[in-house]
């Protein structure tokens, strides 16, 4: 995958709560530890996002996005 955005850190999913609209995934990563993105459920849904999945957040100035190969 490539991606113009700097900020990359690779984690594993740990936990994901759906709501009507949105999504909050827990991301696991080694450094600083654990990064929290909002994102829709229809996001979720699109990239089969699950707990134990491998995954990149990808910040970009004041959002975190959810990138899945």
């Amino acid at each position: 995958m490539k991606i113009s955005a700097r900020n990359v850190m690779e984690g594993t999913v740990k936990n994901v709560e759906t709501g009507p609209i949105m999504a909050n995934v827990k991301i696991e990563i080694k450094s600083p530890g654990v990064v929290t993105a909002i994102i829709t459920k229809e996001s979720v849904e699109k990239l089969g996002i699950k707990e134990g999945d491998t995954v990149s957040a990808i910040v970009k100035s004041t959002e975190v996005m959810i990138a899945k190969d």
